[in-house]
């Protein structure tokens, strides 16, 4: 089977940037015309031109997202198991170069953390890490899942890339989705943002969704990090990513997440470009008619007000209540967080907010994944 990475080279990123910023309304009008969509018309549902539909964009996500999903939000919640990173990520408190207090998570500590998550009513975890293969390695991890197994009915993973026969082991102990952001799918940049550690490697991390696929992991989930790049080709890329993961690894589900360049230690933000929450808006819309069956999450690193909006408009998960620091539920330490977020609401209160949107806060699924 062709890689990714020989389909994305085969694209010119100045020629789909280029296309990108000079779709026409009628352009536009066509794809929204369309009873399905491909990839071209994702590239057009990205354009400054579709600004002008966002309306009519954002009533059919919202009668697709209804049609496909029901009204309900999946709520979870992350936990932090590590801060130690051996990348340097300049965008990241975690980078190896901050001298902050770095802290691993042990046993003791973990069940204190599930503990106070359980009590929020949280019953689906992502097990969060910096990449550090040396301390937080899969023997970890695979400690982790079994420790919190008793205490969780999903539990997901967003750690540093793995090889085929550490993602089945994974699997094979009940995890139910990994998450690996490619930061950036423009190639020089991502070199500039990563200019040392086992991440600078493009080519790794870009066949990492692949390996998911070939371990048979339930749910692969994409994203780009939003500000490194120009973000309607850089998500141009990202949807590319999708569709060749659905045609090749359709066994599995999949879904996308929208993380936006938080403030942190150490993070120069003067070299962030500019989303808007309009941006923000156009972006899940075009997932949506797109790809009517990709799940789609929006984590608290955005503010309160626009998540509220966002519930009708295509969203299928989003954490509450979240920390971004080992132990920043129960365990008093000093550890530095990963970003700043922005919506502090507890599980309770946004559940709240949910329901009083018409929707129906979900906790947990009908069935039992990791037990």
């Amino acid at each position: 089977m062709i890689s990714f990475y020989n389909i994305l080279q085969s694209y010119s990123w100045e020629e789909i940037s280029h296309k990108i910023h000079t779709a026409t309304r009628k352009e536009v009008e066509y794809a929204l015309g369309k009873p399905q969509r491909n990839i071209d018309d994702f590239l057009v549902l990205l354009s400054p031109a579709a600004e002008n539909y966002l309306e009519e964009m954002a009533q059919k996500s919202k009668k697709i997202t209804q049609q496909r999903f029901g009204k309900t939000i999946h709520l979870y919640a992350p936990m932090y198991l590590s801060n130690e990173c051996q990348n340097i990520c300049t965008y990241c408190g975690y980078s190896f170069t901050n001298k902050i207090p770095r802290k691993t998570l042990t046993n003791e500590e973990l069940i204190k953390e599930a503990l106070a998550i359980k009590e929020m009513g949280i019953d689906h975890v992502l097990l969060v890490t910096g990449e550090a293969n040396k301390i937080v390695h899969t023997r970890y991890m695979l400690n982790a899942l079994q420790t919190l197994k008793p205490y969780f009915s999903i539990i997901s993973f967003e750690v540093q890339p793995l090889e085929i026969s550490e993602y089945q082991e994974l699997q094979e102990n009940g995890t139910y989705a990994v998450l690996v952001y490619q930061e950036t799918y423009h190639e020089a940049t991502y070199k500039s943002f990563h200019p040392k550690g086992k991440k600078s490697n493009f080519q790794y991390r870009l066949a990492t969704p692949e390996r998911l696929g070939h371990a048979k992991m339930h749910k692969i989930g994409l994203g780009v990090l939003l500000g490194l790049e120009d973000w309607r080709t850089d998500s141009f890329f990202c949807g590319l990513h999708l569709d060749f993961m659905q045609k090749n690894f359709w066994q599995s589900k999949y879904s996308v997440s929208f993380p936006r360049i938080r403030p942190a230690e150490g993070v120069d933000l003067a070299q962030n470009r500019y989303v808007s929450d309009k941006n923000m808006v156009q972006l899940i819309c075009a997932y949506r008619l797109v790809f009517p069956d990709v799940e789609i999450s929006v984590s608290t690193r955005e503010e309160a007000d626009f998540r509220e909006r966002l519930i009708h408009l295509g969203v299928t998960s989003m954490s509450a209540g979240s920390k971004t620091n080992p132990g920043g539920y129960a365990v008093e330490i000093d550890s530095l967080e990963q970003f700043e977020i922005d919506d502090s609401r507890s599980p309770q209160e946004f559940a709240k907010v949910i329901t009083q949107s018409g929707y129906e806060p979900v906790f947990k699924d009908w069935f039992h994944i990791s037990g």
